[in-house]
């Protein structure tokens, strides 16, 4: 699990690898993962943008950008978690991930 906490906003990724969609015979590894957002402040945010980075074992990055989660605004009332799935491809295991974002 990946983890980080900017202005009382906690991001937490936890990846999958999914053996049935991969194949690494052919250097294809498929990774299904939640980002987990928790407001631990005091006001409700919304998620107004995405910027997710993938980097794999051999250092090759992935960047998923796009407005708030496919496409929607998403706010998060104090002390709320809103669970967000998503997949990927890789050439490698992901070696680390990193979620900046935009409230």
């Amino acid at each position: 699990m990946y983890r980080a906490v900017t202005r009382n906003i906690e991001v937490q990724v936890s990846p999958r690898y999914v053996a049935d969609r991969s194949s690494p015979e052919n250097n294809y590894f498929f990774w299904a993962y939640t980002i987990a957002i928790t407001n631990n402040g005091t006001d409700t945010v919304q998620l107004k943008t995405r910027h997710w980075r993938i980097t794999d074992a051999s250092g090759r990055r992935q960047e998923v950008r796009g407005a708030g989660v496919v496409g929607r605004s998403r706010f998060s009332r104090p002390a709320s978690r809103l669970n967000i799935p998503a997949a990927c491809r890789c050439r490698r295991r992901p070696a680390s991930w990193s979620a900046p974002t935009a409230w």
